[in-house]
């Protein structure tokens, strides 16, 4: 078969069929008698094995020792691929996302196109003061997910702290970002999460920490019921007793379940969640105190029975202390 029709069939170019003879990747096997190249099937067949390897991202001099030498064990030379691919493609991504950011920030020239490319280089500078310093820029609009995967990301507390009050400033779609961050594996990532999403206003800021209330980190749960508490979220009551039972940031969740038993709808919860611990924890002094604090932070008129009751406690810590949160 000559040239022309083995380019056809098999998609080289004839340019690349010269090459490859050139190389000695594929040299035909015959010449005519006008001295045309003539390729056998075996020769066409390697061509196939070249263009094959070739689609794997092997180099022509890396193809040609591999099909030059019969013992040729081609793992290591595919995990070196892989290891290739994988910079390639995370090299990619990250130029993928600054393109994206560059148009979300809707530039009208391209000095707006550069001040947003020297924050975001600010944003993934090494230096932490360098970082927050970006976080606090006013020059340029950034868009809410370029913060939020910021967020997500950023160890340091201060920083951090910058970010999502940048974050909260944003508006945007900033909640549906940092929420694929709260089914993240890191249990940093979650909990960077929860906290920027705890400073955001709105349903589905709700909807996102109403869901990490089930999260299988304590930190993660607590940061979700104290943001829900504080925001009259009922969700969050079984959360809060947990907190004050366990002793987790206990002054903290009585004084969020304060504020919620102020809503005549949620009262009766609060405190039927509160007297049961109580009954449950009979034996359990530490608990008991926590939970007759946490009492003090209910409206009088709700607490003022069982602050009677627990005056006459078996428990002389616990009676006392509700004596004198009764001021009799």
């Amino acid at each position: 078969m000559l040239i022309g029709e083995v380019a056809r069939r098999s998609g080289v170019s004839t340019r690349m069929l010269r090459h490859y003879d050139t190389l000695g990747l594929v040299r035909p096997t015959g010449r005519t008698v006008g001295g045309y190249r003539e390729y056998s099937d075996e020769d066409i067949r390697r061509i196939f094995h070249v263009e094959s390897l070739r689609s794997l991202g092997l180099s022509l001099r890396q193809i040609g020792r591999a099909l030059a030498d019969p013992g040729f064990t081609p793992s290591t030379l595919v995990a070196d691929l892989i290891r290739r691919t994988e910079d390639r493609i995370r090299r990619e991504q990250e130029l993928l996302e600054r393109l994206r950011a560059v148009g979300a920030s809707a530039p009208s020239g391209w000095p707006d196109v550069l001040r947003i490319v020297a924050l975001l280089h600010g944003l993934n500078s090494p230096y932490a003061a360098r970082r927050q310093q970006a976080a606090l820029t006013e020059a340029v609009p950034v868009p809410a997910e370029v913060l939020a995967e910021a967020v997500l990301a950023e160890p340091d507390a201060n920083v951090a702290g910058a970010l999502r009050w940048a974050l909260a400033r944003a508006g945007g779609d900033g909640v549906a970002s940092l929420a694929a961050g709260l089914r993240a594996e890191d249990v940093e990532v979650r909990r960077r999460a929860v906290l920027a999403i705890a400073e955001m206003p709105g349903d589905e800021a709700t909807e996102a920490l109403t869901g990490a209330l089930a999260d299988p980190d304590p930190t993660v749960r607590r940061h979700a019921a104290l943001a829900l508490g504080r925001s009259g979220v009922a969700a969050a009551v079984p959360a809060l007793v947990d907190m004050v039972v366990d002793g987790d940031g206990d002054v903290e969740a009585a004084e969020a379940l304060g504020a919620l038993a102020l809503d005549s709808g949620h009262a009766e919860q609060v405190m039927s969640a509160l007297t049961g611990e109580l009954a449950a924890h009979a034996t359990d002094s530490a608990v008991r105190l926590r939970l007759t604090q946490a009492l003090a932070e209910m409206p009088p008129p709700l607490a003022h029975d069982v602050l009677r009751q627990l005056a006459h406690d078996d428990d002389r810590a616990v009676a006392l202390l509700a004596t004198a949160l009764l001021g009799e």
